[in-house]
């Protein structure tokens, strides 16, 4: 029961429960001291201490020596060595070559080879004499190789025939007119008709090579008188030499007024017949034509 003159008593509060605390945070490492830096003096002020050098090593100021080794100088003083093979220069020490292994000789070194005009040549002489031969054996061929050359390159001359002849002639129209050197005037076989079978016949004075036959056919080389007769289409030339060994060629002529050159070639040729094969423009009232025949070669 509660006294008198007093209030009511509240109750005991009870004791709070106590608040955790949290545990401190770990404190940050301090910072590094700031570097040393000399400060700045003026022109002509000394250092504060004495300036690093080699007073301040700790053995008084003396280098350690270097380390030396047991080597050596590769290229010691003297004169080098010249190799007598491929003329390289070594050290005086060496025995063997640097380039080519070869022993080295200690004496002076050999002289230097002479040019090569200047050397004994053993290979000339031989050629010399193998040129001396061919020239001797070749002697005997060089004036036919010589005479082939300059037929070969040469112009032919002219050949007219010492003789001529023909199968048969009109009466105005002998076989000279076929070799007298105008193509205005022809031979004529005397039968009317192509003509084949008929042919010209020329001798030569003396051999003759053989190079170029020259036709003209029909009555003349202008074109207004050259239709007026047949005219030979193929034509056999065979030719004779002077042993009577006969060759042939047969030719075909074109049918145009003016000169037709053949390469008809025959050594030692003494005698040419030109035969007629075929003919243009030929007719009963019509003979075959041959203004003009000429030979070209060398005479041997």
């Amino acid at each position: 029961m509660t006294p008198p003159g007093l209030g009511s008593v509240p109750p005991p509060v009870p004791p709070a429960a106590p608040t955790p605390v949290p545990p401190p945070s770990p404190q940050p490492p301090p910072p590094p001291p700031p570097p040393e830096t000399a400060a700045p003096r003026r022109p002509g002020e000394e250092p504060p201490g004495p300036a690093p050098g080699p007073d301040a090593w700790p053995d008084g100021g003396r280098r350690p020596p270097a380390p030396t080794t047991g080597a050596t100088d590769p290229h010691p003083l003297g004169a080098p060595r010249i190799c007598p093979n491929c003329r390289t220069e070594n050290a005086p020490d060496r025995t063997l070559c640097i380039r080519c292994a070869l022993v080295l000789d200690p004496g002076p070194a050999p002289a230097a080879r002479p040019p090569w005009w200047r050397r004994p040549r053993v290979g000339l002489p031989v050629v010399l004499i193998l040129l001396a031969v061919g020239v001797w054996f070749a002697l005997p061929h060089l004036s036919g190789l010589l005479g082939f050359a300059k037929e070969e390159t040469g112009t032919p001359e002219s050949l007219p025939p010492a003789a001529y002849r023909a199968s048969s002639e009109a009466g105005e129209h002998p076989a000279a007119a076929a070799f007298d050197g105008f193509n205005n005037r022809y031979w004529a076989p005397e039968k009317a008709g192509d003509g084949v079978g008929e042919y010209l016949e020329a001798d030569f004075a003396q051999p003759v090579r053989m190079m170029k036959i020259v036709v003209f056919s029909g009555t003349s080389a202008r074109k207004d008188e050259f239709l007026t007769q047949g005219r030979p289409a193929r034509i056999t030339v065979e030719l004779t030499s002077r042993d009577g060994e006969k060759s042939s060629r047969t030719l075909r002529l074109r049918d145009q007024a003016g000169q037709q050159t053949f390469d008809v070639r025959g050594s030692g040729t003494v005698r040419a017949r030109i035969t007629v094969d075929a003919a243009y423009g030929s007719g009963e009232d019509r003979r075959t034509a041959l203004a003009e025949v000429e030979f070209f070669g060398r005479r041997e």
